[in-house]
């Protein structure tokens, strides 16, 4: 049975209740435009809680970091290419950001969807117009702005296609939606470098940023270590990259996010979190906060680790008691984002905005494509 994990807001009392105690500097030019060629090569801060201690290491070095018995978790979605250039009848140019389905039917002749997207250029368009992508797809704007209680409006678009499915014509036409940081026009190569190797499920108009410094052979080096890989899904949406707005952090509305675990994942967590109150061996290492909110929003509402389709709107800040996650493989955040919050909970807000500015002085590359840190005892 399925149940919904809404309003999972109310936490406890927040140590600091102002987003500017979120805040640092991070100079413009150390926000990472590209990848590093070789995807396990960036750098890796680690954080020694118990010490508050910073180490500094390259991601390759992360394997001796895992011990047999312990238990990796990756969000194993896939980002659709979902930024879509088209134009109207009139040959007005139109740039449509798909966000999130709400539904879909069969059609005579092919198959139509109704998505929810951002427009730009909206003001060009009325409702019933319809944007030719090419000549196998074109979307047609049924309504306008949907107000949501956070982040921008928007709008309900009618997909109206042929193919063998949505997911092959987004790849054929669609660009990989990069982060409005990332200033400059998509290469080819985003549509490999902005994907995980492990990316399975598409859904997500953003990577789970820090699963991107994984390869192949570090993954093999995992296994061959004795560490259980599972995988859940959870599809990234747009609210990962809102700011938050409110003065006071109790009145943020967090966005809502679909997800899904896997019996085998639920299985082999619960075995392990068991094993962990009678002593046993085995960490739970999370690789992402996306992971960390399915997890910790399970758990929370059930009080063990259920094979569950669902959806999540978890705000997690200081101060949290964390009752899956061990430690944190993480990128590093943007400023006065839920993001680092969440770390901020994990780690401590002072330690983790330290961390941060010896990470600016030591000119490390931040977000998306930038380098990672790992959060240990």
């Amino acid at each position: 049975m399925t149940k919904n994990l809404k309003n999972e807001n109310k936490i406890e009392k927040p140590e600091y209740l102002s987003t500017l105690d979120f805040d640092y500097n991070l100079p413009e030019e150390l926000i990472a435009q590209f990848p590093l060629k070789k995807r396990d090569t960036s750098k890796m801060m680690v954080l020694k809680r118990g010490e508050k201690k910073v180490e500094h290491k390259i991601f390759s070095d992360f394997v001796e970091y895992l011990n047999k018995g312990d238990i990796l978790v990756l969000n194993n979605t896939k980002v659709l290419p979902a930024r879509l250039l088209g134009h109207k009848e009139t040959g007005a140019k139109i740039e449509i950001f798909l966000l999130h389905p709400a539904g879909s039917d069969k059609t005579d002749g092919g198959e139509k969807a109704l998505w929810y997207a951002l427009i730009r250029n909206l003001k060009r368009l009325k409702e019933g117009d319809i944007v030719e992508i090419s000549k196998e797809l074109s979307i047609k704007l049924i309504q306008k702005g949907k107000t949501q209680a956070s982040g921008p409006d928007e709008n309900l678009v009618e997909l109206i296609f042929k193919g063998e499915n949505l997911s092959s014509v987004l790849e054929k036409y669609g660009e990989i939606p990069l982060p409005p940081y990332i200033q400059r026009e998509n290469v080819l190569e985003d549509k490999n470098t902005y994907q995980t190797v492990f990316a399975k499920i598409p859904g997500s108009v953003a990577a789970p940023t820090a699963g991107l410094h994984f390869t192949p052979e570090i993954l093999s080096k995992i296994e061959q270590k004795g560490v259980k890989i599972v995988y859940v899904t959870l599809n990234v949406g747009l609210g990962t990259f809102l700011p938050v707005k409110e003065d006071n952090i109790l009145n943020h509305k967090m966005h809502t996010e679909s997800f899904e675990i896997p019996e085998n994942t639920a299985k082999i967590i619960n075995e392990t979190l068991e094993k962990k109150t009678e002593g046993g061996p085995g960490n739970i290492v999370s690789v992402g906060t996306t992971v960390t909110r399915t997890l910790e929003a399970t758990y929370k509402k059930y009080g063990k680790i259920l094979p569950i389709k669902d959806e999540t709107d978890i705000f997690i800040y200081p101060p949290y008691e964390f009752k899956v996650i061990d430690k944190l493989l993480t990128n590093f955040h943007l400023p006065k984002s839920t993001l680092i919050m969440l770390v901020s909970a994990l780690a401590g807000r002072e330690f983790i905005l330290d961390s941060y500015k010896k990470a600016v002085d030591e000119k490390y590359r931040f977000f998306s494509y930038g380098d990672c840190m790992f959060i240990d005892f």
